[in-house]
């Protein structure tokens, strides 16, 4: 990682859809322009309906339910519903944020391979990196205090809200599920995604 060589790769510079691998992207975008986890944050229709319409995973989070930035960070490994609240947030709109993921991908020098529409992972010819832009943008988020904290909790437990009274484990199955097997090492953290086009995917 300090050096940035390749140790191993296949199709490293293929162009791919990342799925929800993009949200590790919002993550930290997201985290670079907020600065109050607290913040409360109202469920709008408009977060809700863009995961629903385009069949995505939920945190489950509920329209009107206000609910802390924190844990909109938590719910956008999760859920579509927290990443778009994410999104409209920090920029006021998904497309002004998406601009700033842009903008980051080319401050990561991934701009000539790389180029996102939305910040959930939805399918769109234009949305797209390679491999290796996958595995730069993870180690952005990793040299990231707050994405590296949030990337590798097995589970976090949000704010207790009127619709939520004790609040909602949300869970990173994927990293749960890694620590039951025999893989030689420690896997630290982790994004997985899934889109038809793209297959099962993680990074």
């Amino acid at each position: 990682l300090d050096k940035g060589s390749i140790v191993a790769e296949k199709n490293g510079k293929v162009r791919m859809n990342p799925a929800s691998m993009t949200k590790v992207l919002t993550l930290l975008v997201a985290v670079e322009h907020i600065d109050n986890l607290e913040q409360p944050v109202t469920i709008t229709q408009e977060m809700t309906d863009y995961s629903f319409a385009n069949g995505c995973s939920s945190a489950g989070f509920e329209r009107d339910e206000t609910v802390t930035v924190q844990d909109l960070l938590y719910g956008t490994i999760l859920g579509a519903e927290a990443a778009v609240g994410l999104a409209i947030h920090v920029s006021g709109s998904q497309e002004a944020f998406v601009d700033l993921m842009n903008e980051k991908l080319e401050e990561l020098g991934l701009s000539e391979s790389a180029h996102f529409t939305n910040c959930v992972g939805v399918y769109d010819d234009d949305h797209y990196c390679t491999p290796y832009d996958m595995a730069v943008i993870m180690r952005a988020a990793l040299e990231n205090d707050l994405c590296r904290q949030v990337l590798s909790a097995k589970t976090y437990t949000t704010s207790e809200t009127e619709e939520h009274p004790e609040g909602m484990i949300l869970s990173n199955w994927f990293l749960r599920r890694i620590e039951d097997k025999d893989v030689g090492d420690n896997v630290k953290s982790g994004k997985t995604g899934y889109v038809e086009e793209s297959g099962s995917c993680a990074v």
